[in-house]
């Protein structure tokens, strides 16, 4: 379970750029060449997590929670069997919010712009790694928790143009449109075309 300790503009923030440089340098806690884990230490906020490959499937949840490397929680187990069932060598897990919390509920109530901020430098990152990159929508219903977080997606889909992702949802749809949370869905579930700017438009008019 991880509680925030405190607001995250009350803690260190580690800029993106600095915190990749330091993940791709070996580890004692881990294996770099296998794992993709910004920053490379446990902190309040976590950037990306993933294993390393040639055709990564980028999955975009709310917020972290305490997965590690080597140490996956039962969601991000999930992302990786439905990864590897749709044809994938890797995953790399983005968020909406890259602010630790176990229990959204627990998630701050004001947005802060330089995690958010660093967090969109981090989606690029991740993009960048594939000629046409694959983006699995896997907020849930979880996304009205927050106000800003409506917005922080659309500033997503928004990157997401500029590398020419595609993006898809896995398993039924909320009755408001939300795409599916990993957890629970069956590892051969097939991955479905999403049209993110259509539901962004809906979300931020209050579908």
């Amino acid at each position: 379970m991880h509680i925030p300790a405190c607001p995250t503009v009350e803690t260190e923030l580690l800029a993106f750029q600095p915190a990749l440089r330091e993940a791709l340098e070996p580890s004692p806690d881990y294996d770099a060449a296998r794992w993709l884990y910004v920053p490379n230490t446990y902190r309040e906020y976590r950037y990306l997590l993933g294993t390393r490959g040639e055709r990564p499937l980028l999955c975009i949840g709310v917020n972290p929670s305490t997965a590690v490397p080597g140490g996956l929680d039962n969601t991000l187990k999930s992302v990786e069997r439905v990864a590897v069932g749709n044809g994938f060598d890797s995953f790399i897990m983005c968020n909406v919010y890259a602010q630790r919390a176990t229990r959204p509920g627990d998630m701050e109530r004001e947005l802060n712009p330089a995690l958010h901020r660093e967090n969109l430098a981090a989606f690029a990152y991740a993009l960048s790694l594939s000629e046409c990159p694959a983006v699995w929508a896997a907020w849930g219903t979880v996304i009205e928790q927050r106000p800003y977080l409506p917005r922080c997606v659309l500033d997503m889909v928004e990157t997401g143009r500029g590398y020419g992702a595609r993006w898809f949802t896995a398993g039924a749809r909320s009755k408001r449109g939300h795409p599916h949370h990993p957890l629970y869905l069956r590892k051969d579930s097939v991955l479905e075309e999403f049209d993110a700017m259509a539901y962004c438009a809906g979300l931020l008019n209050g579908i």
